[in-house]
């Protein structure tokens, strides 16, 4: 059996990085702050997204994109809060960017002050692809112990945020907050945690109150950017 080498002569990863700027820049433009949830399954990033869709989406338009490889349940249940779409892989174990360029429009044609991006549950994958998000938020829960980020390093690495959820269950779990962020800063000395319950709302105010800051400040940069 033959062989045959085809040089295409494009540097993929520079392609997509480009493409994930243009698409960063654009929600930018337009006044959309984009925040996107990695985390395994399982850890509330479904609930975190409704405690966090109740609060923003009394002042802002909300927007919400939902990676899973099969059902539509998680779009279901978000849908009476805000507009959303599902994102079924069928199979992939991460989303990429032609894809959610592709579902957008499902949202409509208004523009979001904020558009969360739900990741399909997987800690490898993910954090290499780049969806053009402004803000990349890793939620670990506390029942799946606190050496993740010494495990997956890579997702800890690229991400700004880190979510501690479930800490309403500390007192049956041998979850450390303190390990847990000593060992992602460890990875990443420069990242925000944010322990909370998403299913109590403790400590979500203290979440939402920082994306409203992150927007804030990316409206301040886009109106000092725009020559007089």
């Amino acid at each position: 059996m033959s062989t045959e080498t085809i040089s295409v002569n494009q540097d993929i990863r520079t392609l997509r990085r480009e493409a994930a700027e243009a698409f960063q820049m654009r929600m930018q433009d337009q006044g959309t702050y984009v925040v996107r949830l990695l985390s395994s399954p399982g850890s509330g990033k479904t609930t975190l997204l409704e405690e966090t869709t109740k609060r923003l989406g009394k002042e802002y338009r909300v927007g919400i994109l939902v990676g899973d490889i099969a059902t539509n349940r998680d779009a279901e249940r978000l849908s009476p809060l805000a507009t959303t779409a599902q994102i079924t892989t069928g199979g992939a174990c991460h989303l990429e960017l032609p894809l959610v360029e592709k579902i957008l429009p499902q949202l409509g044609q208004s523009s979001f002050e904020f558009l969360f991006i739900e990741d399909v549950g997987n800690l490898v994958c993910p954090a290499s692809h780049d969806l053009g998000e402004h803000l990349r938020t890793l939620v670990l829960s506390t029942t799946e112990g606190d050496d993740k980020p010494g495990k997956y390093p890579k997702a800890f690495r690229t991400s700004q945020a880190v979510v501690i959820n479930k800490i309403d269950l500390l007192p049956y779990v041998p979850f450390s907050v303190e390990r847990a962020m000593a060992d992602a800063r460890d990875v990443h000395g420069d990242i925000d945690f944010f322990p909370m319950s998403a299913l109590s709302g403790e400590g979500v105010e203290l979440w939402c109150d920082y994306l409203r800051l992150l927007r804030n400040k990316m409206m301040s940069k886009c109106a000092n950017s725009i020559p007089e």
